[in-house]
């Protein structure tokens, strides 16, 4: 489409902006750090529409000290003439109605992730102050808006030679419950989308800092690089150093709404997990769709059939099973349709049923000449895939050694698990706790009838660098699988013999001490339950305790201090002394790395372990479901925690080592 011809016309209006502010969650789905994040997405979204459709190169995202954000494109500006049916400025109409958007008819964009004017409408509904700059056919126009009304009318304010949109917005603290942004959670999701946009460059900084930080993404390799990034911190399999890349579309004379363009790139590394991540439109699909099932039919098939063909599978061998083929596969499909139909209010899975064919053909035929035009890397696929399958079967058979002596001892259950009399598993939970010391406080102060302690005695596995066999074989694990009962996943995080209906409660609470070995204990039963109880994670059954970091004693009360964030112990500490009306000592910053410390009217303890506290503390900071603070633990916490296991745990030195320097300010977070 011509550039002059994107105006109000191309701008359709479906409904009015009345329920965002009445019920926000169902337009951007919380009103937690999530949701709050999701205003900056619905913006963005905006812009690299503007990229898709060839008109826009840059995107610059600012977070201002005082928590506003700014967004700048230097697209061809939202429309500003008169809109043919409300009569007022195409911008006013596309800032204040729900559902205006310039994509509902392929007309102005032919594929689009973020609808034009339904994220720009939403998030002006949800800021108490709004402001947006439009720099469009050689003018500069500004309108202000406030909880989604229009405060100042659109005005001309400059001239410019270039073209663009800016907003800048100040989310409503009466509707979010922080207003304050994380930086890592803007720059990883700018980061993804400047991978899957070849060319965009993407400019974050935060001015929150009196230096403020920067951040730059722009890959001419799109998600080939995005690939080598997923792998970083992994050793990448003998002969396959180069991701291998297929691209295809629909054929000419397809109708426009069955149109579609398909990427993959994908690359094998020597690790037991595979990561394989989905996009339709940009949209991450954390839940896949056809988009995925297309490629892990095609991918299966392909590999068989070359394994086939060249006799390295016998006639009487079985099939390589598609989790064989994909063990270690670091992989990224993103398509773009016209009309995409997503799954759910929060699109994680891609309904379109036309992709699953296109996907499926796309990859079948390139991945099919690329394995005929490179026989030696065709053959490291089919061989690993060979070895993942021997691994499996041994695997198989440690995993019906831990189903038959889970089903021997359901009577006595593992290890020194204290289990409760409830047996109804909606009413019940599992605290797994760290050595019998505070196994013993648990126990000693659950409620009994619906609270079951499980002391984890030994080293926990990491999973990340072993395989199913060995991490079926520790005793820890079989604890674990045989106390919530469930089974378990395959390394995948889907099939095996996962049953979420034996779980045996809908609570599974981790709760380790308030240190750095508590926190590596954390992560790595994050890291389990992220490659074998992943679908405990995604029905909102594990949850992470958290339980106290000082006790303040004030006459005979103590006040609890809870972790706050990065916020350092000594400033934690220093707050709250200064909230209770006391004064703090001079050596208070000292104190967090003392266990008590005695003051004039008041005493500080430490609590550096759980089993520090005695059974009715840690009962009422940490277990009383009347007074404790549980997060509960979402699929991306749990895809955090298990790359940071796989970069600082894994074999990889050089990332470790990177990883320090970068971070060495930040010494100041450790316990000594």
């Amino acid at each position: 489409m011509a550039k002059n011809e994107y105006d109000g016309s191309e701008i359709k209006i479906l409904e009015g902006l009345d329920a965002v502010r009445k019920r926000p969650g169902m337009y951007i789905g919380s009103t937690s750090s999530s949701g709050l994040h999701h205003l900056v997405w619905e913006i963005v979204d905006n812009a690299v529409d503007e990229a898709m459709a060839g008109f826009c190169t840059k995107i610059e995202v600012t977070v201002h000290a005082d928590n506003s954000i700014t967004v700048v494109d230097n697209g061809r500006g939202i429309p500003v003439d008169k809109h043919p049916v409300k009569k007022i400025p195409t911008l006013e109409v596309v800032m204040t109605i729900l559902h205006a958007g310039g994509k509902f008819d392929n007309s102005a964009y032919k594929v689009s992730g973020g609808l034009h004017g339904v994220g720009v409408s939403v998030v002006n509904a949800l800021s108490k102050k709004v402001i947006v700059q439009v720099k469009r056919d050689g003018k500069i126009y500004e309108m202000q808006f406030s909880r989604g009304r229009t405060t100042e009318k659109m005005k001309e304010v400059g001239t410019s030679k270039t073209t663009g949109t800016t907003v800048t917005f100040w989310p409503d603290e009466e509707i979010f419950e922080t207003t304050v942004y994380d930086y890592d959670t803007l720059r990883d999701r700018l980061q993804e989308t400047a991978f899957l946009n070849k060319n965009l460059k993407i400019v974050l900084t935060d001015e929150r800092e009196l230096a403020p930080r920067v951040d730059e993404f722009c890959y001419a390799g799109g998600i080939v690089d995005f690939v080598k990034f997923l792998n970083e911190g992994k050793t990448v399999a003998d002969g396959l150093k180069r991701p291998i890349y297929l691209e295809g579309s629909s054929p000419e004379g397809t109708p426009l709404e069955r149109m579609g363009e398909v990427e993959v790139a994908m690359q094998w590394n020597t690790s037991y997990s595979e990561t394989v991540m989905s996009f339709a439109n940009d949209i991450y699909t954390p839940e896949g769709g056809m988009h995925l099932e297309g490629f892990r039919t095609a991918l299966t098939k392909v590999v068989n059939d070359y394994a086939r063909k060249q006799n390295m599978l016998k006639d009487k061998d079985p099939k390589l099973e598609g989790n064989d083929v994909r063990e270690g596969l670091a992989a990224v499909i993103s398509v773009k349709l016209a009309d995409p139909q997503f799954e759910g209010q929060t699109k994680a899975k891609l309904g379109s049923s036309f992709m699953r064919a296109l996907v499926l053909k796309v990859v079948t035929d390139g991945l099919t000449d690329y394995l005929e035009e490179h026989p030696k890397q065709a053959r490291e696929i089919v061989k690993k895939a060979q070895q993942a399958s021997k691994a499996r079967t041994a695997a198989r058979k440690a995993r019906e050694a831990t189903r038959r002596k889970s089903l021997l001892e359901t009577a006595s259950l593992p290890g020194k698990l204290a289990d409760c009399s409830v047996r109804d598993a909606e009413m019940t939970e599992l605290f797994i706790v760290e050595g019998d010391s505070a196994g013993g406080s648990a126990k000693d102060g659950r409620r009994r009838d619906i609270q079951a302690i499980l002391p984890l005695r030994g080293k926990i596995l990491n999973v990340e660098r072993v395989g199913d066999h060995r991490a079926f074989s520790s005793d820890t694990i079989q604890s674990l699988i045989t106390a919530i009962g469930t089974g378990v996943t395959t390394g995948a995080g889907d099939g095996g013999d996962f049953d979420i209906t034996k779980a045996r409660y809908h609570k599974i609470i981790i709760m380790t001490d308030a240190d750095v070995d508590g926190a590596h204990i954390r992560i790595l039963l994050l890291t389990f339950f992220y490659k074998y109880m992943r679908p405990l994670i995604d029905a909102g059954y594990v949850y992470v305790a958290c339980p106290p970091i000082f006790g303040i004693k004030v006459r005979n009360k103590i006040h609890y201090v809870y972790p706050n964030g990065r916020q350092a112990e000594d400033e934690i500490l220093r707050d709250s002394i200064i909230e209770l009306g006391l004064n703090p000592d001079e050596d208070d910053d000292s104190a967090a790395g003392k266990v008590t410390k005695k003051r004039k009217g008041y005493t500080v303890q430490r609590y550096k372990g759980l089993g520090e506290m005695d059974p009715k503390q840690l009962a009422s900071t940490t277990m009383d479901p009347k007074t404790r603070i549980l997060q509960r633990v979402t699929i991306e916490d749990a895809a955090v925690a298990e790359r940071a296991v796989r970069e600082l745990m894994g074999n990889e030195v050089g990332y470790r080592r990177e990883y320090i320097e970068k971070h060495a300010h930040d010494a100041r977070f450790l316990d000594a």
